[in-house]
């Protein structure tokens, strides 16, 4: 970074943070103190309002403001995150560029939008492929996180023995939005099970935000979502040698290893409920055989033979 973009970068620093320490300002930028200490005499003789005070550091007089751009909420958290994904996934170059735009964006940003931005950023997370299009609930469910609504809803489930599922309504605080094998998921305080809660969007219908606001923790990051709705169950999957490869291709979400051995591939899963797996399982047919758990062997048996049955009688 030449000396120009680096002085323009310092502004837009102490624009965005409010009071920076020199040795903040040195880490920031990758220089040395001195360094620091002729830029800011630099800016100040360039006419920028710079404050500084002893054990505080530096920050700018209040209402100094470089001509700003104007973001809506969804343009600021689109351009952000789009800066996000380029630092998470390019090399050091492109990560360094991206790091810098998102910088200059949101030092443009009015105090409460660039809040409400950051909320956000710190409420999504993508996991693996291209979210589906559940657009209409999806912006209910995101205007509520953000809003920090109560939603209540219909929501459909496929559990126990009743593979149509059914249906239940809920009233859930929602925490935040993840994507995961191509689906979204709203992670959200369920006053139904007194838990979080993980729930698919497209299973979602009927949505309404409540007029009544909640208190997420302070201390919740999308992160901890695994020890939030911890998943306890492990699954032991033995697949046929000759599938092993397409097996490898379509990983589920909930694997955790596999391991190639002498009579086939051992996937081993965690879930929080054996149904997250059965489908899964059931499409691979007999190229594949459970080892634990033996409730899970039992429900996978007693498909077959229903399915068995079904033929039978057609």
């Amino acid at each position: 970074m030449n000396r120009t973009d680096r002085l323009l970068a310092i502004v837009l620093e102490l624009q965005a943070k409010g009071w920076q320490r020199a040795e903040d300002l040195a880490a920031r930028f990758e220089i040395s103190k001195r360094t620091v200490y002729r830029d800011m005499q630099a800016l100040s003789e360039s006419g920028v309002p710079v404050i500084s005070t002893p054990g505080q550091g530096y920050s700018l007089v209040e209402g100094y403001f470089l001509p700003p751009l104007t973001f809506s909420a969804d343009e600021a958290l689109i351009l952000i995150l789009g800066g996000d994904f380029m630092a998470r996934h390019f090399d050091a170059e492109y990560r360094s560029a991206a790091n810098s735009a998102v910088s200059k964006i949101e030092a443009v940003l009015s105090d409460t939008l660039r809040e409400d931005v950051r909320y956000l950023q710190r409420s999504l997370r993508f996991v693996g492929e291209t979210p589906a299009d559940h657009s209409e609930i999806l912006q209910q469910i995101r205007r509520a996180v953000i809003q920090r609504r109560t939603v209540r809803f219909d929501y459909h489930s496929r559990s126990g023995e009743d593979i149509s599922g059914q249906k239940t309504n809920r009233d859930a605080n929602p925490y935040a939005l993840v994507n995961a094998g191509n689906h979204w998921y709203m992670i959200a305080y369920c006053h139904l099970r007194n838990d979080v809660r993980g729930f698919r969007i497209d299973r979602i219908s009927n949505v309404e935000i409540l007029r009544r606001a909640f208190a997420r923790p302070a201390d919740y990051s999308i992160q901890q979502e695994r020890s939030l709705s911890p998943r306890e169950i492990t699954v032991r999957a033995l697949f046929d040698t000759d599938i092993a490869r397409w097996v490898q291709e379509d990983r589920l979400f909930y694997i955790d290893s596999m391991v190639m051995q002498d009579d086939g591939l051992l996937v081993t899963l965690t879930v929080r409920r054996e149904e997250e797996a059965v489908q899964w399982l059931l499409g691979w047919g007999a190229h594949v055989q459970v080892i634990e758990p033996v409730t899970l062997r039992e429900r996978l048996l007693a498909e077959a033979e229903r399915m068995i049955e079904r033929y039978k009688n057609t």
